[in-house]
């Protein structure tokens, strides 16, 4: 019954739309429009592109285009006209244009689901206050004494959900592990119900970001809309008892809200109002929840399948552990010794990037590469055409982390997993203390396989296994303060 509303909805929708898209075509920029079609208004190529990224093939998706119309063509993607662009300097173009030109704007989906006051929707003067107050939490002097938080949270999930146990889901427990890193940091929420209550929020949210804008009740659309709705006076409740604390002198100042609600301008005005707040918890706490839980995944499929990887990842966390007592809680100093590892993870990055698609939104008519992106339109990069050019990394199906060593850096906006130029993720660094703090965790205190080998994994928007990437686990012997014999 929910199908057949949903049919009729749509196509009555269509019966209105196709007659005005087809009778009146914008003539105004006639020749002038790169290549490629809108497809049906409303829809375009969305269902194409979600169906690629279901079946992990959305790079043949972007290859296809880039092959029948050039690095330049449009297409109608998630309710806008947009267009899409492929290459370095379309990368640079996209990262470092002037607020007048580009606009951070989001698709529809996104900027309802993550609200319109996150940094992922600001330009100019808005987007730099913003994120220099989320960079006054997220630089490394900060960081610095979170590690030992990172560290106990870290060892309490491997105790809780590791031990004892001889086959896990390593991606939902990479999920449960991140989230719970996030809401320690971001809300200063201590492990219990309260924590319990958001997880099905946000993932309803993640689900969400990239879909089909229509909103009726048994679509991922709504699903989102409606938990955005349940998480907001949460959030908001949070936040009024952070500052009933710090009107208090009570707050400690080691949470993200907290620290954003401690920031002011010169005036002593609150730099960020509640609404943006709430916005950017949310993004980053998605950003910080799915991205890293991710790459963990990712880690825990390599090293199961490389040996040679494994090997030198495990020497180099055994050399650690070597100088610490037995459970002693990693410091930074022990996070910088953790190169190959990072390496590691850059280059899984490279293939296999947890976030591929960035969008913006033409604030004017912008003449690029000798065709006009109108105002108002979409622009669309997807990372992982630039990571998989043979041009620009030699053989890039290949697997090979020494192409992210001191010497070898690759050409400037090439490898764009966390963004580039003033754009760049704020939040990498935090992303990397995770990232490195957990494997030296789990490649000290476990050795794993894979039960399924060819498991699969769809991207909704984010990459998600058909098993949740099923391993078989078992204890390391332990000797001489925490090193594998």
């Amino acid at each position: 019954m929910e199908l057949m509303v949903f049919l009729t909805s749509l196509l009555l929708l269509l019966l209105i739309l196709v007659p005005i898209y087809f009778l009146f075509p914008n003539k105004r920029y006639n020749g002038q429009l790169p290549p490629g079609s809108l497809g049906l208004p409303l829809i375009g190529q969305s269902i194409g592109l979600l169906k690629a990224m279901k079946t992990d093939k959305v790079d043949k998706w972007f290859q296809e285009r880039i092959s029948n119309h050039g690095p330049i063509s449009k297409a109608s993607v998630f309710g806008y006209p947009t267009i899409i662009l492929h290459g370095p300097i379309a990368n640079k173009f996209v990262y470092t244009c002037d607020g007048n030109l580009l606009t951070n704007t989001q698709p529809p989906t996104i900027s309802r689901i993550f609200g319109s006051k996150g940094i992922m929707e600001l330009s100019g003067n808005d987007h730099k206050r913003v994120r220099a107050a989320l960079v006054s939490f997220l630089k490394l002097e900060v960081l610095k004494q979170y590690v030992t938080k990172v560290d106990e949270e870290i060892q309490h999930h491997l105790q809780t959900h590791w031990h004892g146990k001889h086959e896990v889901q390593a991606q939902p427990l990479m999920k449960t592990l991140t989230f719970n890193i996030i809401c320690s940091l971001v809300f200063g929420i201590e492990r219990g119900p309260r924590r319990e209550k958001l997880i099905p929020l946000f993932q309803d949210m993640m689900e969400a970001a990239l879909s089909v804008p229509i909103n009726l009740p048994f679509t991922k659309y709504n699903r989102g809309i409606v938990a955005r709705k349940k998480l907001v006076p949460m959030i908001a409740r949070l936040i009024h008892e952070k500052m009933n604390a710090l009107i208090k002198e009570q707050a400690q100042h080691n949470d993200l809200i907290t620290s954003l609600l401690s920031i002011r301008d010169t005036d002593g005005t609150p730099m960020m109002s509640e609404d943006e707040i709430i916005d950017n918890v949310i993004v980053l706490m998605i950003a910080g929840y799915d991205t890293t839980s991710v790459l963990l995944t990712f880690l825990v499929r390599l090293l199961a399948d490389n040996k040679s990887v494994y090997s030198n990842i495990v020497r180099e966390h055994q050399e650690i552990a070597s100088n610490k007592a037995s459970k002693e809680a990693l410091s930074w100093e022990d996070l910088t010794k953790m190169k190959y590892t990072w390496r590691v993870a850059t280059e899984i990055m490279r293939i296999d990037v947890p976030v591929p698609l960035s969008f913006r939104r033409a604030k004017q008519d912008i003449e690029y590469g000798g065709f006009i992106i109108p105002k108002g339109w979409q622009v669309m990069l997807f990372a992982a055409m630039t990571h998989m050019d043979g041009n620009i990394f030699q053989n890039p199906t290949v697997f090979d982390p020494t192409r992210f060593d001191k010497h070898a850096t690759p050409p400037p906006y090439s490898y764009v997993a966390f963004g580039a130029g003033p754009r760049m993720c704020p939040g990498i660094e935090f992303a990397k203390m995770e990232t490195l703090a957990m494997m030296h965790h789990l490649v000290t205190r476990f050795s794993w396989e894979l039960l399924n080998k060819d498991e699969s994994f769809m991207r909704v928007p984010m990459p998600k296994f058909d098993q949740g990437l099923l391993v078989r686990v078992k204890p390391v012997e332990e000797t001489n303060h925490g090193v594998i014999s």
